[in-house]
């Protein structure tokens, strides 16, 4: 059996890997499609942030890049060192390259990279793509947010398969949050009060058609959005890998906080316990162990949020507001980290003259 030799358990010191951003992935996985054409504001932020991926790739590894001399500047100007590992999609064919990794598996990344000359024993089989996205659907967040309520924390999820039961929902709750069961940071998702308008209700009754069913969850008073960084060896063992405090706009993803662990903690502390945090962690790391095993190796993360109680007396953790089984940004927050000095910063994604720009700044 091909156990997950995409991304090989024990890699070879001078085994070089292609390494490949496809922030896409979450519009990937819904739409289910080897033949896939993101929307243009996805492409574009391949096409401009490429080169992130250098900041955690090998000495002999490559990465693949729109531009390369493009992304060689880029480069150099966020980490003050050079990395001439870059490469085009019309190069790949002619590189050695003996494992690839992804910032997410899908159908359409796979499609891509066999038809730019990558060996097919180094991409996930059908069936593992099909479990990959499986583990993507936000029921397995609604299965680990169960298995992690303890005292101080909160959250709860509801699937339901019709507009109907969606709109009765409604009328008994007055406010919630209703969610694509696949869906990307700030698409998917809507914050709904009152009465559902006909647009709502278009779009939640496709949702449904489409993928089976919708998520709903309480409108809670968030206060602070964070994660965990994790990294699963696909037999069972996962690894923690740190906190990722980062912001959000109408859900989503604005930046990260860029400083140590010690400081990520007091900052977090002055809502719960830094112990109901490191019970989180390590629950965390079993249960995903085992929900893991021979299925999933690879980085993921968790985003949790810190909620306000209702009687306004004090604060709440809410353990699992969704899986990412993929890279993260947190995961570039944590790379950045360990390779700046003059900590803490604010790292930013920017839209800025019809590019998409990675900025620090002074915390």
């Amino acid at each position: 059996m091909r156990f997950f030799l995409f991304l090989c358990i024990s890699l070879h010191p001078e085994m070089v890997k292609l390494h490949v951003f496809n922030p896409e992935h979450d519009l990937a996985l819904a739409a289910d499609l080897s033949n896939f054409t993101a929307p243009h504001a996805g492409r574009q932020l391949r096409a401009d942030l490429g080169y992130i991926l250098a900041l955690w790739a090998g000495d002999d590894d490559l990465v693949l890049v729109e531009n390369v001399e493009d992304a060689e500047w880029r480069y150099r100007l966020l980490t003050h060192r050079p990395f001439g590992r870059f490469l085009s999609k019309e190069q790949i064919a002619r590189a050695a390259i003996e494992a690839v990794e992804v910032w997410g598996w899908d159908k359409a990344v796979c499609t891509f990279l066999l038809r730019h000359g990558v060996a097919e024993q180094l991409l996930p089989s059908v069936d593992q793509l099909d479990e990959i996205r499986k583990l993507s659907h936000r029921r397995c967040a609604q299965i680990l947010l169960a298995q992690l309520q303890v005292d101080g924390t909160t959250g709860e999820a509801l699937y339901l398969d019709s507009l109907e039961m969606v709109l009765e929902h409604l009328n008994t709750v007055g406010k919630m949050v209703v969610k694509a069961p696949w869906s990307s940071s700030g698409r998917g998702v809507r914050f709904l009060e009152g009465n559902m308008n006909c647009y709502d209700k278009g779009w939640a009754r496709n949702i449904i058609d489409r993928q089976g069913s919708i998520m709903i969850e309480p409108y809670y008073n968030k206060v602070k959005d964070f994660g965990m960084e994790f990294e699963s060896d696909g037999e069972g063992h996962v690894t923690y890998l740190g906190l990722s405090l980062f912001h959000t706009s109408n859900g989503a993803y604005t930046g990260n906080v860029l400083a140590d662990e010690e400081d990520k903690l007091e900052m977090i502390s002055h809502y719960i316990p830094v112990t109901l945090l490191d019970d989180t962690r390590q629950r965390v790391s079993l249960l995903t162990g085992d929900f893991f095993k021979g299925k999933y190796k690879g980085p993921f993360g968790i985003d949790m949020m810190i909620v306000a109680r209702e009687d306004k007396e004090g604060f709440l953790l809410h353990p699992c507001v969704e899986i990412n089984l993929r890279r993260t940004m947190g995961h570039v927050a944590l790379s950045l980290t360990r390779q700046l000095k003059g900590l803490p910063m604010v790292m930013n994604i920017e839209y800025d003259k019809n590019i998409y720009k990675l900025k620090l700044r002074k915390l």
